[in-house]
């Protein structure tokens, strides 16, 4: 377990970095600030791609979804030419479906028991 948990610290750690260095050399420049405040979209993506609210049930390949998802409302906002302050309400409202269907699927899951 410990060997499993430090080898996933350090991947973590030299992801960081990787990111890190793009950013770098793409703005010239590092924020470390940067990420602050969009906690709610990153609950959102988890959420929409599957991870329980409750914890402990969830993928990381449905995370990656639920960000594709979150980044496809995001663009399809835009491309449709709807105001984009209405984002939050939309990304407000998938939360809501995914809570909604996360619920009773683990209804119907605990049913089946």
């Amino acid at each position: 377990v410990d060997r499993v948990k430090i080898i996933l610290f350090m991947t973590v750690a030299a992801s960081c970095w990787f990111v890190g260095q793009h950013n770098l050399y793409e703005f010239d420049s590092i924020q470390a600030g940067q990420g602050v405040g969009n906690e709610f979209l990153y609950i959102i993506a988890a959420v929409v791609g599957g991870c329980a609210m409750t914890g402990g049930k969830g993928t990381a390949i449905g995370t990656a979804l639920g960000a594709l998802i979150y980044g496809m409302t995001n663009q399809g906002i835009v491309y449709a030419g709807w105001n984009p302050d209405w984002l939050k309400f939309f990304l407000g409202a998938v939360l809501l479906m995914a809570v909604l269907a996360n619920n009773s699927f683990s209804k119907f899951s605990e049913a089946k028991k």
